[in-house]
């Protein structure tokens, strides 16, 4: 198992903050069986407020993918470690569902709690459907419009092409917009 961990923003990890990542990663790699997982990459970056952990680790049949802010660099590892122990736990049946199409057995070696497992997939069930009109405007509108409507994202369509387009406020504060073009015919 290969860990690659970096740092971002300015923050250079010590070797006390590597050894720390590589023993609580071998929480969740241990989830996975021994081919399942090459390597996991972990971010680490310092804010003026708050630390960050990212962590993206490709498999067969899932990305498992977290990102956590806390004050203590440690205490964010400790809870990116927690959040993606309960992802792997919500998406094990689907996962080995799609791995039997495949013809595959298992990429997960651990048993989970079904009651735990059960009483979390129904908290997070669809409980609303929005239907919303958009309208062309640019970017600068649609941050105006984000922030006055007091949402953390906006869609509206780009005033010059009719593309659906998304704003939103990052976590350091600034802003980034995504384009949603529907893929042309090739």
């Amino acid at each position: 198992m290969r860990y690659e961990i970096t740092g971002k923003n300015g923050f250079q990890p010590t070797d006390a903050i590597r050894a720390y990542v590589e023993k609580k990663m071998v929480k969740v790699i241990n989830f996975f069986d021994n081919n399942a997982v090459d390597y996991a990459r972990i971010v680490l970056s310092a804010y003026k407020n708050f630390t960050k952990v990212e962590v993206t680790i490709p498999s067969p049949y899932i990305i498992l993918r977290s990102e956590v802010k806390d004050p203590d660099m440690y205490a964010a590892i400790d809870k990116t470690v927690d959040k993606l122990s309960q992802q792997i736990r919500k998406h094990k049946t689907k996962v080995r569902k799609e791995m039997q199409k495949g013809g595959a057995k298992s990429i997960f070696t651990q048993e989970f709690d079904t009651e735990a497992l059960e009483k979390e997939v129904k908290a997070n069930n669809l409980v609303k459907s929005k239907k919303i009109s958009i309208k062309p405007m640019t970017v600068d509108d649609a941050i105006t419009a984000m922030e006055l409507s007091g949402h953390d994202f906006f869609i509206f369509l780009d005033i010059n092409t009719f593309d659906p387009r998304i704003v939103y406020r990052r976590d350091d504060g600034d802003y980034a917009v995504i384009d949603a073009a529907p893929e042309k015919n090739k």
